[in-house]
């Protein structure tokens, strides 16, 4: 099949969603389809991006067709994006959706695609209803609903959260959110601990990933405070997408602050093996969640997780088998934490190693083929 992937890829560092087109794009290319990225020229206008930079330093994947022809905020780009891809006659269209920031933009190059009458769109959902919610996302969701044929979640909550603007007979399945296995194999703690500059001093969280409000770092810095587990430390590494400073005043106020290694700047690709093999186990205290790239990170490194129970983390973290659920409660989180390390990482990986046999990259390409022949 002839296919276009829209949505960001190098040199946006976009987190999981670029990982993940790049990888997606790779898996279908190795199935024997033509495929094209339709990349931003600019993916978003700076209050919507508070890192410091939305761009990779990392070279270009040289293996991988990349278009930057989108800008998100100019309608004129929009109808120019959707007339180009309509002219490369895709036979299928995978759009990632994550923001209703996009959808104007989105929603706009897919009617303008659709006009060739032959190309199929899907749309694979990261979210519905956004975990930070602003005005118009309600009527910017519905447009670019409205423009899609079929449609992919990774998780039973934003399943259920599409079924409120799908109501039609348009197809909606629910595939597993696949491994991110392009950051290369782990490597033994020692190493990992060396590359990193931590000294091996006892047991160590991770919580890996752009740090905002959601996913619950302050739940987690005050769990610190409270567990029993003797030489207990956390390793931060993720960028900061909101005001560090409450953050600081919090670990003062914990008295916490020698309990951390903080490294809050752009985790790159090639040191991302490091951290989930220096960890003991990978903590996600989310407030809410659909689902979470970190946990195919996870299993890709074969670290166990402790996850709240909010969203899909539960589903693909079995309590007691791949790691703990808990509540997203700082005294709970404590307790969970303590657990874990009472019960040791080893009593964990034959079900995390079981578990991880699911998510595969063929699996979730061959779901959205299968699901393009049916529209």
């Amino acid at each position: 099949m002839n296919i276009v992937i829209l949505g960001p890829a190098h040199p946006f560092r976009g987190g999981g969603i670029t990982t993940f087109n790049e990888r997606l794009a790779r898996e279908l290319q190795s199935q024997g389809h033509q495929v094209t990225i339709v990349n931003f020229t600019v993916q978003y206008p700076s209050f919507l991006f508070p890192g410091k930079s939305q761009f990779s330093e990392e070279p270009a994947p040289a293996d991988l067709t990349i278009r930057r022809w989108l800008h998100s905020m100019n309608p004129l780009s929009w109808l120019s994006t959707g007339r180009k891809i309509r002219d490369l006659r895709p036979d299928l269209v995978i759009v990632r959706f994550w923001l209703p920031f996009m959808g104007p933009a989105f929603g706009t190059v897919l009617r303008q695609v659709k006009k060739n009458k032959s190309t199929k769109v899907i749309a694979i959902t990261d979210n519905i209803i956004p975990h930070e919610k602003r005005p118009g996302d309600l009527p910017f969701t519905r447009y670019f609903v409205g423009a899609c044929d079929a449609f992919v979640c990774m998780s039973e909550k934003v399943l259920r959260d599409l079924k409120k603007f799908v109501q039609d007979e348009r197809p909606v399945i629910s595939v597993v959110h696949p491994l991110y296995d392009n950051f290369g194999a782990g490597t033994s703690k020692e190493k990992a601990l060396k590359a990193l500059s931590i000294e091996d001093s006892g047991p160590l969280l991770l919580f890996f990933g752009f740090i905002r409000k959601y996913k619950g770092l302050d739940l987690l810095l005050q769990a610190m405070a409270k567990a029993r587990t003797k030489g207990l430390r956390l390793l931060v590494a993720g960028e900061f997408y909101e005001d560090p400073q409450g953050y600081d005043q919090l670990i003062d106020s914990l008295g916490i602050r020698e309990q951390l290694i903080l490294h809050t700047d752009f985790i790159p690709n090639d040191a991302v093996k490091h951290y989930f093999s220096a960890a003991d186990v990978v903590v996600q205290p989310y407030r809410n969640a659909t689902q979470s790239g970190v946990t195919p990170l996870a299993y890709h490194f074969e670290l166990p997780m402790i996850v709240t129970r909010v969203g899909a983390l539960p589903d693909y973290v079995p309590d007691g088998v791949s790691g703990l659920v808990t509540e997203p409660d700082a005294d709970a989180i404590a307790m969970a934490i303590d657990r874990y390390f009472e019960l040791g990482k080893a009593h964990f990986l034959p079900g995390l190693i079981e578990e991880k046999r699911q998510y595969s990259w063929d699996r979730f390409a061959n779901s959205i083929i299968s699901l393009g022949k049916q529209v």
